[in-house]
């Protein structure tokens, strides 16, 4: 036991002292999502600047009406229909429309391609109001929207969040093992910890242990920023989510086993690193959706071990819905995936170099 706690010891002075380890596992989450929390927190809330040009006076005050109470932040007026379209291209407003006594016509700015599809809809609403009311008659049906799910999942921030948290297991899980260990090796510290009587699978324990004490300090820190700063509701299963955190940096060490056999120097090995976890992460849904992915990128999405991660993460925060034995079949998963690699490391990469 000695031994092993001077392992332990060892491993966090290790990790202490590496920046860049400290920096990926604590500050990069917090960074994205103080980033994205105070830039685009309120994207799930679409609302706009609505430019009017009167043309007419026939049914004005009934359409103005409509659209005040169409969702629109505010209704500016316009002389003419060239001052508004070129509040339009100024972004002075979002969008504008136009009544010349028999239609409405709308005028967008090209260039907001992604905004404009939330003002069409805004725009199909207020025409279908004006209709109604110019014939005198009432809506037939009612509309109600049912979230089908948990009330936090309707919220794109919410959904964000798990999967930075899953994003920041993912980083510290590669790079526990593809650049920790093979510094060690390169720097021969691993040699003579091996000549000791140190078993290999001491070393790999410690690590480990350090690493995910360390991550799951790291995911509730950013858990708990977000309540802080952006007053997000989560509803966390504990149990579920602390056998996830521990499963799956357990799986995203196995994958660094791969790394550190194929790649001898430590910052060859970050680099590659790297590059595959920043190409899981723009392909698994935590910044965009997958939805929005061509067909082909959807099919290589569901190989990506973050996307699962993602989408356990967010079950486990109370943010979405998942099928229970889906979720403990993707924990049982990370688990033999880290299991079924460790005794390969300690066999391949924790092992004296040759020269």
């Amino acid at each position: 036991m000695r031994a092993f706690a001077a392992l332990l010891k060892s491993e966090t002075v290790i990790f202490l002292r590496d920046k860049a380890a400290f920096f990926f596992t604590f500050l990069f989450p917090l960074i994205f999502i103080l980033i994205f929390g105070f830039v685009m927190g309120d994207v799930d809330e679409p609302t706009a600047r609505l430019g009017f040009v009167r043309a007419s006076a026939v049914a004005e005050p009934a359409l103005r009406d409509i659209l005040e109470d169409s969702g629109v932040d505010s209704v500016r007026d316009y002389d003419s229909e060239r001052a508004m379209r070129d509040a339009v291209l100024g972004r002075e407003i979002d969008f504008g429309v136009v009544w010349d006594g028999n239609a409405l016509e709308f005028h967008y700015s090209p260039s907001r391609m992604q905004e404009n599809f939330a003002f069409e809809q805004m725009a199909n609403g207020i025409t279908d109001a004006f209709n109604l009311e110019a014939q005198n008659v009432e809506p037939v049906l009612p509309i109600l929207y049912v979230h089908a799910g948990t009330e936090a999942s309707t919220r794109w921030f919410n959904q964000m969040v798990p999967g930075i948290i899953a994003f920041s297991i993912l980083a510290s899980g590669l790079f526990a093992v593809s650049g920790h260990l093979t510094a060690m090796k390169e720097r021969r510290t691993l040699d003579r910890l091996i000549v000791t009587p140190m078993p290999p699978v001491a070393l790999l324990a410690a690590t480990a242990v350090v690493r995910l004490v360390i991550v799951y300090l790291s995911t509730l820190i950013t858990l708990g920023i977000s309540v802080l700063v952006f007053q997000l509701s989560f509803s966390v299963d504990w149990t579920a989510y602390t056998f996830l955190v521990i499963c799956s940096t357990v799986g995203m060490m196995g994958l660094g086993t791969v790394i550190a056999l194929l790649v001898r120097k430590p910052s060859s090995a970050g680099n590659v690193a790297n590059v595959l976890a920043m190409i899981m992460m723009f392909l698994s849904g935590i910044y965009f959706p997958i939805e929005f992915m061509p067909r082909f990128l959807r099919a290589i999405s569901l190989a990506l071990p973050l996307r699962h991660l993602a989408e356990a993460m967010r079950f486990a925060t109370g943010v979405d819905d998942m099928a229970t034995l889906r979720f403990w079949i993707i924990v049982g998963c990370f688990l033999a995936l880290g299991l079924a690699l460790f005794p390969v490391l300690a066999r391949y990469v924790v092992r004296p170099q040759r020269n």
